[in-house]
């Protein structure tokens, strides 16, 4: 039954794939189709009242500074409303305003689709932040991610001299796709009882005579976007495993899907683009075999149970419960910790601290690879990225110039995938050790031994993949911990985004190789097992030391 479960979701989302993908590519096409009669009314209006009277397209360095000016404003914006949120309305708990290197962390997690939380969502933030900040964030940062996979789509693929216009893109991101997707699934998740209210938090009494206060809130509209926009961040402190976030197994399933569906159609997206959709279904089934085998490590660890627990003698017929929710189970706790850390969302149903060591390793590696899916696009940039360097191995090998999509990829072209490759694991693997060597990092280590390497490692990992879930056994709200992961967010997000642009704008001045005999194909299924060996010979190469520090070492020991 638990099988029947996954394969059931696993089938609905392929069938999403080609629909979903289509309509993304009519959205960002930049051609005359069915939506502009639905939608262009609108973003007209918007375009004169933000002033752009000509979208015309931009380079590279114009579309990143672009970027970069209007992520500066949301950050200025969104950090003054969490240090003044106390005195402000919307604030029925009377919550105070938040400190500033937590204000700090907050706004750079939000503004980069990360969405770590170091303070929990009823007590951390008011109704006005929760909708003024993080839910407006969860719109903007998602949809800033999609520009930035569609402008780099646009610039390995197109024959034109430009990568779009950003503004463009940006705005056509929330009003096409996240803004009317987010309004049907907070309409079908209040049917299925998430609370939507500004009401304050309820007063009762219990049967025993005690008084209990249950906090309440915008929590529907916000735990839609935080799923389309593979955000993750929750209303509550404990996420998708509060009852009023996800109540049950139909909700649990509807989350999945929407932080699942959209980054997996994505490859199908860029196979339109390319006028070759064999192109898309090669990344996506390069995708999809990762995917499947850090699955199955996930659900056949945690269904065989606690290595200590099932060395005491308690029963392991249930597999690992330990801090799972009985509404969801092994299987539905096992997909959601995977597509949540393929997808890039962070948001959880169950606590990944108390995952088994086995277990724990898939969602780790998936953020260490950051290709498998991804959201808002950065799967899908990632993955192109390993097809770009699998293109180049193979070239060496047979002394060609290697080709990617009809473009000759050079010395420049190597550098700056080079730089997106090295910056991810130097910005988890160097904060994780000055993590152990100062007391301010390992004084907040609650675990000792290998699964104290764990909690260190997936918080580093989470921030530069900008992912947002955490083994929550670490004391993280500390100015040590808010800053260096802050900072580690900011690098993750912004380094690699500009390292892929400039990428984009190199492709798209070259000039046009057509394809002959001697042409290495990329369109079949040697190259899926290429790509999918490139990735995981990268990855071996830069974390396998690591993990077997943490959760494989922990593993030993517990045998």
């Amino acid at each position: 039954m638990d099988i029947l479960q996954i394969v059931i979701v696993i089938i609905v989302l392929m069938l999403l794939v080609k629909p979903l993908g289509t309509y993304v590519y009519h959205v960002f096409s930049n051609e005359s189709n069915w939506t502009d009669r639905i939608f262009g009314g609108m973003e007209r209006a918007i375009y004169k009242l933000i002033g752009l009277k000509k979208r015309e397209g931009m380079t590279w360095k114009i579309y990143a500074l672009s970027i970069i000016a209007t992520n500066v404003v949301l950050v200025a914006i969104g950090y003054l409303l969490l240090r003044v949120q106390g005195g402000l309305w919307l604030n029925p708990s009377g919550n105070g305003n938040m400190e500033s290197t937590l204000a700090f962390n907050t706004i750079i997690s939000f503004v980069t689709n990360t969405n770590l939380q170091h303070y929990s969502g009823e007590s951390g933030v008011t109704y006005l932040t929760q909708m003024a900040v993080i839910t407006m964030m969860m719109f903007t940062s998602a949809a800033t991610g999609f520009a930035v996979a569609v402008a780099f789509v646009r610039g390995i693929t197109s024959k034109g001299t430009t990568i779009g216009n950003f503004f463009e893109d940006f705005v056509k991101g929330i009003m096409r796709i996240f803004l009317p997707f987010s309004f049907i699934m907070t309409l079908v998740l209040v049917a299925l009882q998430v609370p939507q209210t500004l009401n304050p938090t309820l007063v009762v009494t219990t049967l025993q005579g005690v008084t209990q206060h249950i906090p309440l809130g915008p929590v529907a509209s916000l735990e839609t976007i935080k799923h389309i926009g593979t955000n993750g961040g929750g209303f509550f402190g404990v996420n998708s495993a509060h009852p009023f976030e996800n109540p049950n197994g139909i909700t649990n399933v509807l989350e999945i899907l929407m932080m699942w569906a959209m980054p997996a159609s994505l490859p199908y997206m860029f196979g339109r683009f390319a006028r070759n959709t064999k192109q898309g279904w090669v990344i996506f089934t390069a995708m999809m075999a990762l995917f499947l085998v850090f699955l199955s490590l996930t659900y056949f660890s945690e269904k065989a149970g606690s290595p200590a627990m099932n060395a005491m003698g308690f029963d392991a017929s249930q597999g690992s419960m330990e801090g799972k929710e009985v509404r969801f189970g092994i299987a539905q706790s096992a997909l959601f910790t995977t597509v949540t850390t393929a997808a890039t969302t962070g948001s959880v149903n169950n606590m990944h601290d108390t995952l088994t060591p086995l277990g724990g390793i898939a969602p780790l590696a998936q953020m260490m690879l950051n290709c498998v899916f991804g959201g808002k696009g950065v799967g899908l940039i990632n993955m192109l990225m390993y097809a770009m360097l699998g293109v180049f191995i193979c070239g060496l090998m047979v002394g060609r110039t290697p080709e990617f999509l009809g473009r000759k990829i050079e010395p420049r072209e190597m550098k700056l995938l080079a730089i997106a490759i090295l910056v991810h694991p130097l910005i988890i693997l160097a904060p994780t050790a000055i993590a152990f060597l100062t007391d301010l990092g390992s004084g907040s280590i609650t675990n000792p031994g290998f699964h104290g390497i764990s909690q260190v490692l997936y918080e580093y990992t989470s921030s530069a993949a900008n992912n947002g879930s955490g083994f929550e056994g670490l004391a993280d709200n500390t100015p040590f911990w808010n800053i260096t992961t802050g900072l580690v967010m900011f690098f993750g997000r912004y380094i690699s985004m500009m390292a892929m642009l400039a990428v984009a704008g190199s492709f798209v001045r070259k000039t046009h190789v057509p394809e002959t005999i001697g042409t290495f194909r990329t369109d079949n299924a040697l190259f899926t097992g290429i790509i999918i060996g490139t990735v995981l010979l990268i990855g071996a190469l830069t974390f396998l030391p690591v993990i077997a520090l943490g959760p494989v070492a922990e593993y030993l020991t517990l045998r």
